[in-house]
């Protein structure tokens, strides 16, 4: 794995539904969750979420339940995919850092959704799958396991909301460090 001082960790929320998405929408990311972690101490420099207003969706009920992001709000204050990516690239040097994410979810999303957008993709090859790493480095906990029981199990607390990425991001920068102080 290319190692970086500072890692970048992500965590996308996208539209949803509690069946299927009705005809003619489609799942995409309606924020994407960043912060900057320094890989010694921990440390998070920066922390934000980028809104991101969907294009072939609409935010359903059961997404603002799960997530509190409405559709009002991705309407008011969202950016477009593409200059989400700008800002990836741009505020964060997303190509250059290793990045880090829990489980695949985030770095498949991207992918398609960059790719279904004909747009480049702003990361780097350099992904860290903290689901896997956590269940590799843990003594007792063997399988993949979810974030917030990942967080049980080391005994740190749940900041913020679960399901907004934003704090999320903060919440897995908490794994990864322990995983990196322990392997």
């Amino acid at each position: 794995m290319k190692t970086t001082d500072h890692i970048l960790i992500i965590d996308l929320e996208a539209t949803c539904w509690d069946s299927r998405p009705p005809r003619g929408q489609e799942s995409e990311i309606i924020e994407i969750g960043v912060c900057v972690m320094d890989a010694k101490t921990g440390e998070i420099s920066r922390n934000e979420g980028i809104l991101v207003r969907p294009q072939y969706s609409k935010v359903s009920p059961f997404c603002t339940e799960l997530t509190t992001i409405t559709q009002k709000m991705l309407d008011e204050e969202g950016v477009l995919f593409d200059d989400a990516l700008d800002i990836l690239r741009a505020e964060y040097h997303s190509e250059h850092l290793t990045w880090a994410s829990y489980g695949n979810y985030d770095l498949n999303m991207l992918q398609n959704q960059a790719r279904r957008f004909n747009l480049d993709y702003p990361l780097s090859d350099s992904h860290i799958n903290v689901k896997t790493l956590f269940g590799c480095v843990h003594p007792t906990i063997r399988k993949s396991v979810g974030m917030s029981r990942a967080l049980g199990e080391l005994n740190l607390k749940l900041e913020g909301i679960h399901h907004r990425g934003v704090d999320d991001a903060k919440n897995i920068a908490k794994i990864l460090h322990w995983c990196l102080q322990n392997n």
